[in-house]
Parts: C-alpha cells; sequence; structure tokens
C-alpha cells in the first residue's frame, strides 16, 4: 500500500480508503446501498487493515448514523489503536426532522460533532467534512464554527464535498485572512467515466495544494464489470436500481470495452483496472472503495498492487477524454504560442 499526504498537512492516508455507506442494517432508502452486520463489517475492517489501509470514511446520515457506530465498534471489537488509524466522517445533510437539523451552520456543526463523536466512540475525528453545500449559511459562519472545533481537539483538520472550485476558493481565501483552519480535502466524484472533476476543480486543488478524495470510482457500480453495451441491467445492484452518478452511457460503454482486455492481460477484474487508473492521477490522495461482501472489497483491494502500462494509461485517457469546452479549449488553442521558442 502506497501513502500520500493528507491536503497540505503532515498526515498520511492510504490511497485505497474504505467507504462504510454499506455499513448498515439495509433499513429504509439504504437498502439499495447494502446490509453489512456488524461481524461482516469486522471482517472488512481487518482484511482493509491487514493490506496496509489506515483511512475509513464514512457520514452521520449514512443510515441514519449506523455506519458511523458500526465503524466505531469495529475498531473497539478488533483492538486497533485509536492513533493507527485515520477516521473521517460528514457533516450537513439532513438527521432529523427538525427545521435546524440539517446545514453547515455553527449550531448544527455543534451539535452534530457531538453526535458522531459519540457514535464512533472516539475523543477526537481526524478529518471532518462539509458534505453538500448550504446556500444558506455565510461560509464565514462555517468556518469559524470548524476552527473552534479544531482549537478544542475534537478536529485535526477538516474538508469539504461536492462543492463548486469557486467557492472552495473563496473558502480557502477567508481561512488565509482570517487565520482559521483551512479545507484539506475536497471529497468528489470522479472516474473513468465521469471525468468532469479535471475541468475546474482538478486544477484548482493542485494550485491550492488540497488533496482529492474520490467517491462513486466506479460509477456506481458502472464500471463493476456487471455491465457493458449488451448487458445494461444486472441484478442486485444499485445501479440498476438508482441510475446513479449521472453518467454518458455511450462513453461508458466505449471505456468498458476498452477496460475488458487490459483486465484480461494482468488476470484481473475491470473494476481493479478502473481503480488503479485513479491512482495514477497525480491530484488523487485517497481512492474510497465499498462494498457489500468480503470477496467484492477482496477484489477492489487487488488495484492496490496493479501497475498499468504507460500505453494501458494512454488508451484508458483517450478513450475516457472530456469533449471539449469552454473555456478550456479556447486556453489550450492560446497557450500554443506561449509555449512555443
Amino acid at each position: 500500500m502506497k501513502y500520500k499526504q493528507l491536503g497540505n498537512t503532515g498526515l498520511l492516508v492510504s490511497q485505497l480508503a474504505l467507504g462504510t455507506m454499506t455499513f448498515t442494517g439495509g433499513k429504509d432508502n439504504f437498502k439499495v446501498v447494502g446490509s453489512i452486520s456488524q461481524e461482516e463489517a469486522d471482517k472488512m475492517i481487518q482484511k482493509s487493515v491487514d493490506i496496509g489501509i489506515n483511512f475509513f470514511d464514512t457520514a452521520d446520515i449514512y443510515a441514519d448514523g449506523e455506519s458511523e457506530i458500526m465503524l466505531g465498534q469495529s475498531i473497539r471489537n478488533l483492538g486497533i489503536a485509536r492513533k493507527n488509524v485515520v477516521i473521517a466522517t460528514k457533516v450537513a445533510g439532513r438527521v432529523g426532522m427538525g427545521r435546524n437539523d440539517i446545514g453547515a451552520s455553527r449550531g448544527h456543526i455543534t451539535n452534530a460533532v457531538e453526535a458522531s463523536l459519540k457514535r464512533l466512540q472516539t475523543d477526537y475525528i481526524d478529518l471532518y467534512q462539509i458534505h453538500t453545500d448550504d446556500f444558506l449559511t455565510p461560509i464565514e459562519e462555517t468556518l469559524g464554527a470548524l476552527n473552534d472545533l479544531v482549537s478544542q481537539g475534537k478536529v485535526r483538520y477538516i474538508g469539504v464535498s461536492n462543492w463548486q472550485a469557486w467557492k472552495i476558493a473563496d473558502a480557502l481565501g477567508i481561512s488565509e485572512r482570517k487565520n482559521l483552519a483551512r479545507f484539506e480535502t475536497m471529497q468528489g466524484y470522479y472516474s473513468l467515466a465521469s471525468r468532469d472533476l479535471e475541468r475546474e476543480l482538478e486544477p484548482m486543488m493542485k494550485a491550492k495544494k488540497m488533496g482529492l478524495l474520490v467517491w462513486g470510482p466506479l460509477a456506481g457500480g458502472l464500471l463493476s464489470g456487471r455491465y457493458d453495451r449488451h448487458n445494461q441491467i444486472a441484478e442486485d445492484s444499485r445501479r440498476s436500481v438508482a441510475d446513479f452518478p449521472i453518467v454518458d452511457k455511450e462513453r461508458a460503454w466505449n471505456i468498458i470495452d476498452t477496460l475488458k482486455p487490459i483486465a484480461e492481460a494482468h488476470g484481473t477484474s475491470i473494476a481493479s483496472v478502473a481503480l488503479a487508473w485513479l491512482l495514477t492521477r497525480p491530484v488523487v490522495t485517497s481512492v474510497l472503495i465499498g462494498a457489500k461482501r468480503l470477496n467484492q472489497l477482496e477484489e477492489n483491494l487487488a488495484a492496490a498492487k496493479l501497475e498499468l502500462t504507460d500505453e494501458e494509461v494512454h488508451c484508458l485517457d483517450e478513450v475516457s477524454a472530456l469533449p471539449p469546452e469552454y473555456p478550456g479549449w479556447m486556453i489550450e488553442h492560446q497557450k500554443k504560442d506561449r509555449l512555443e521558442p
């Protein structure tokens, strides 16, 4: 397992992280995500630790907090030293029926962090992330509340998820001017089938030395190996029930056609190749993998040891390339003159 810095910090995290959205009894809307018992969760955590993963991601909204509870209990059941794992969770999603049981306000953040700490059975959260864009709460209020949590030792680093590049850049500027804790990471949707993040978010993160945590690396199961242009429905699949995240299907089928021979050449799965491609991207800090079953987790973990050739990476880059979009194509056109001798 390889490790990278978490944003512009000295904390090292594994390039593969275990996402725990599937840690749930499978109630209500989370039936489609998965159903994993505490015993199964323990086995997945142990398997992850054995291969070198030290990074675990959850959120307070996953199965009404059940994911946080199971993650915290697994760490305790397995006797894993708290200092040896990095725990990330999130706040801002709806966790109750009250008017203020949602968002990134000072009040909600203050209440939510205490609830997460209790469920996780820990004194501190390594990475506390704003899960969604709260357009009502001023950024200054959110950053002030998060900075207080860092000062109190309840949170060590902060991050953001699913925000626009301009808003993250604005937040970073406020943190710098007011000497507040800054967002070190952005958790975003990124896969071979959806590279939209490269347009604005990637260059912003590189310039600001932020780390990228990838969710949806297999495009909601589309790149799992169970789908292609001839088999567009799979049983017991989240993608077959909820067609999410959004994907250009025709481009996705072309990508899968390219993935198949590469996977065969390496004697591995299409999913492993898709994950390995993400690990070649310089902006990626860690790729969040999730699983409903232990064998599925083991298949995804194989990506950590898979070395793609330059030619294979080039083929995947080419077939998954984004269509030109303004101002990107204009910038590329104009900078040629600047770079020529």
